[in-house]
């Protein structure tokens, strides 16, 4: 969803108009100037994101009806209406696979971990280990 469509949608839910809440949804999309599809939201779209946007733009705004809305609300509705729920920075990180680049400095792939959340094997073997 686009910005402004957003802020739409925050001005339905929290009062105010769309120019109110735009700049709070133009943050947390302008990862996409780097990476042009659905990966650019691992930047900002989960929990740390949201009380990152929260430290830029600060606990509260004022909106034009003069009623104060919560920052954090706001970038709530945006990550919840972009995945249905509010991932952590883990939720993201565990789906990367680690590639022969990223391994550079350890002695052997075997010192990586496997990353979080990934498949470590079939229930039965995870209950004779």
């Amino acid at each position: 969803m686009k910005p402004y469509y957003h802020a739409v949608s925050s001005a339905r839910k929290f009062g105010g108009v769309a120019d109110d809440y735009v700049e709070i949804h133009t943050w947390f999309d302008e990862s996409k100037a780097h990476m042009a599809d659905l990966r650019h939201r691992a930047l900002r779209h989960h929990s740390q994101g949201i009380f990152e946007c929260e430290q830029r733009f600060g606990t509260t705004i004022v909106n034009s009806d003069l009623r104060k809305v919560p920052v954090r609300s706001v970038g709530e509705q945006h990550v919840m209406e972009d995945l249905g729920r509010i991932p952590s920075v883990q939720d993201w990180l565990g789906e990367i696979r680690p590639t022969e680049w990223m391994l550079r400095g350890y002695a052997r792939e075997e010192e990586f971990m496997e990353p979080i959340g990934a498949s470590s094997g079939s229930e039965e073997e995870k209950q004779t280990r």
